[in-house]
């Protein structure tokens, strides 16, 4: 499928809902200086063609109790499909497992982890995650502070 041809508006409508996914209809239809039907037709084709893959939250992890970030890297026994599936499966179980990438380099896998202490984290890798059969080692980083968390994607000019 060719990439999608953004115009003006496009990228307007994208920065927009990136700042602010609640916003409304007639809000967004302001800011971008066309009237609400259109903008909705806009959005919903963004949405349809899947550009816009969903909405969410952004929550505070110190108020509800999350205290520990780690970044794990995680290598694999042998780096195969079966065993790739293996993992996949296994860490798709865990929802303290946010995020899971499958990278190059020396590590198979880099997995963004998040737990409410350092027991938790330690009980979670000890019990759960190093016993995924596949793996072989892991790599822990704690992240001890975080200067920039954006999810806003830069929307590339045509």
């Amino acid at each position: 499928m060719p990439p999608f041809k953004f115009d003006k508006i496009d990228r307007k409508i994208l920065d927009i809902l990136q700042a602010d996914g609640r916003i409304t209809n007639a809000q967004l239809s302001k800011d971008i200086g066309l009237s609400p039907a259109p903008t909705l037709e806009r959005v919903k084709k963004l949405e349809n063609t899947g550009i816009i893959k969903s909405y969410h939250a952004k929550l505070d992890t110190a108020k509800i109790d999350l205290g520990v970030n780690t970044y794990v890297m995680v290598s694999l026994k042998a780096h195969n499909k079966s065993n790739i599936d293996v993992f996949i499966d296994a860490i798709n179980e865990v929802d303290e497992i946010i995020e899971c990438n499958h990278v190059t380099g020396s590590h198979d896998f880099i997995l963004k982890v998040i737990t409410k202490d350092i027991a938790s984290y330690q009980k979670l890798m000890l019990e759960r995650v190093s016993e995924i059969e596949v793996v072989d080692s892991m790599q822990s980083m704690v992240i001890l502070s975080t200067f920039k968390d954006s999810k806003v994607l830069p929307i590339p000019s045509n």
